[in-house]
């Protein structure tokens, strides 16, 4: 199993903060046989709708010495853990948390917006 992002707890932190119950730490997910580690996975009943929202989030912390590495990283990570999401657990979201500095700093980059879209 993989070590914890620096910033897991402030994220799961938040979340909780936010009414989401925390469900998997992490969310383990099989695909032919390959194992996947989701940071975490969590759910918030919506009393109006009846039923939940469910949502799984990776975490990445952007300290290594290049963000253009770190990006490629992330951007392998949740592209697998959404295909895995996919073939397994279709009702759940997934996001990608990161520091807002780097949000601001580097995802709001015009390319960075459009290799994303």
């Amino acid at each position: 199993m993989p070590a914890k992002d620096i910033f897991h707890g402030v994220v799961r932190s938040a979340l909780e903060k936010d009414s989401w119950k925390i469900t998997h730490d992490p969310l383990s997910i099989t695909v032919d046989g390959i194992e996947f580690y989701i940071d975490l996975a969590a759910e918030r009943l919506l009393a109006a709708e009846k039923h939940g929202q469910k949502i799984a989030v990776e975490i990445k912390s952007f300290v290594g010495k290049s963000e253009v590495s770190e990006f490629h990283t992330a951007l392998g990570q949740t592209l697998n853990y959404r295909s895995a999401l996919r073939r397994k657990q279709t009702d759940r979201l997934l996001y990608l948390a990161v520091p807002s500095e780097v949000y601001r700093e580097f995802f709001l980059i015009q390319f960075i917006q459009e290799v994303i879209a």
